[in-house]
């Protein structure tokens, strides 16, 4: 396990922006359920629905992945940060453009669009140009920062063809529907699936209490992605259908969350915390987005991996960076030989457990109105939404709100 490198840790407030952002897109798309009914449901082109996915892959999981990111490469893998003053002005590129595409893909408006389409590959690049010249000249962990170089070219790459498609959408031109499909697929296993597997190889062990991928078979893993995912795309792009892409994207997520169930598989059920239990659901729900996948349904595929799996696993995972990332602030605040809580004291498991129970009760909602699409049906699983990602926005902020408690505390007068 790598040493972790405190005094390398960028400001606060840089990944706190783009976590504290998770919770309140996850709420906006409970209210977009409760406003849209059963219309966002039924296709995958409907404008609510389109609306809905991106609120889920960029509002939630993209903030999720930022924030994650901007806090984990300097102190896990010391990588420098580029830039980093102009970062609360990537947090505002970044949410600006998914405010204008969500708006302009549900209300069909040309110039929310037009803004999103360059708004938004702006961002990933920005993104980049901040981490990968740290990452390419920061030393060890060789497999850890080869996956999160890759996941960040998928990232790049999804962003620049889904500026183009919202580009042509503003000009009123056809979706080539072959390169939506390569969008998608380059988004969520290129991109997340990626991301997990190599993040993952450092928290499930740190957090977890798990075994390690052993590195060879990750290796083999991440040049299969690496290598599949662009050939079946060309292929499909070359032919405009086919079960390749699908597949790929299928097997390479099935086969990063089997593998990490089985690395959670010996841990004694004492030590099964909170996190675990996140990333086993989480895990079992991706399984499950696979096999729906496989068997053609795209849409409960689709909610499956982006409105339940991957919140859990990057939600979790969110709710141990905050902490952290407020123990380290306190460290820094609280005068010297005063001892501070430890992380699990600012956000104790049973208030991550509040916000599990809260996630795993708005699933089958979800599910039942995918499955069944019914304007009630779709209503109550916006409802179960909104108030689930309001119980995990309740946790970051009360962790914050402990540690500036704990920190008002130690500097007052004797």
């Amino acid at each position: 396990m790598p040493k972790l490198r405190l005094e390398r840790a960028p400001a606060a407030a840089l990944p706190l922006r783009f976590l504290l952002a998770m919770p309140c897109w996850g709420m906006a798309g409970g209210l977009l359920l409760l406003i849209d009914g059963d219309a966002a449901l039924h296709s995958r082109w409907h404008p609510a629905t389109l609306a809905l996915v991106h609120v889920w892959t960029l509002g939630v999981l993209g903030n999720a992945m930022f924030g994650s990111l901007l806090q984990l490469l300097p102190v896990a893998v010391g990588a420098e940060l580029r830039w980093r003053r102009g970062a609360p002005w990537l947090h505002g590129v970044f949410n600006l453009g998914v405010l204008f595409l969500v708006a302009g893909l549900h209300g069909n408006a040309r110039g929310l669009l037009f803004t999103a389409g360059l708004l938004l590959p702006s961002a990933f690049l920005w993104l980049a140009a901040m981490t990968l010249p740290g990452l390419f000249t920061a030393v060890g962990e060789r497999l850890l920062r080869v996956g999160i170089g890759a996941a960040l070219a998928y990232g790049v790459a999804t962003a620049l063809a889904g500026g183009g498609l919202a580009l042509l959408l503003a000009g009123r031109q056809p979706w080539p529907l072959a390169a939506v499909d390569m969008h998608a697929a380059f988004g969520v296993l290129g991109w997340m699936a990626l991301l997990l597997a190599a993040v993952g190889r450092l928290t499930m062990p740190m957090f977890q209490a798990t075994g390690s991928m052993p590195a060879h078979a990750q290796a083999i893993w991440l040049a299969g992605v690496g290598l599949a995912l662009p050939l079946a795309a060309a292929w499909h792009l070359a032919h405009g259908a086919g079960v390749a892409l699908p597949s790929v994207v299928a097997m390479g997520g099935a086969a990063f969350a089997l593998a990490a169930l089985w690395l959670q598989w010996p841990v004694p059920v004492a030590r099964r915390n909170a996190l675990y239990q996140h990333w086993q659901l989480g895990l079992l729900a991706l399984l499950s987005a696979a096999m729906a996948l496989l068997a053609g349904r795209g849409l409960l595929a689709g909610a499956l991996a982006l409105g339940v799996g991957l919140p859990l696993l990057l939600g979790a995972m969110a709710m141990e960076i905050v902490p952290f990332v407020a123990w380290i602030g306190l460290r820094h605040r609280v005068p010297r030989g005063v001892q501070i809580p430890g992380v699990q004291r600012l956000l104790p498991d049973a208030a991550k457990r509040r916000a599990l129970l809260a996630q795993a009760m708005a699933a089958p909602w979800l599910m039942f109105a995918v499955l069944w699409p019914q304007p009630w049906l779709a209503q109550l699983a916006g409802l179960a939404q909104l108030g689930a990602w309001a119980v995990h926005g309740h946790a970051l902020w009360s962790a914050l709100r402990n540690a500036r408690g704990f920190a008002r505390g130690a500097e007052k007068p004797v």
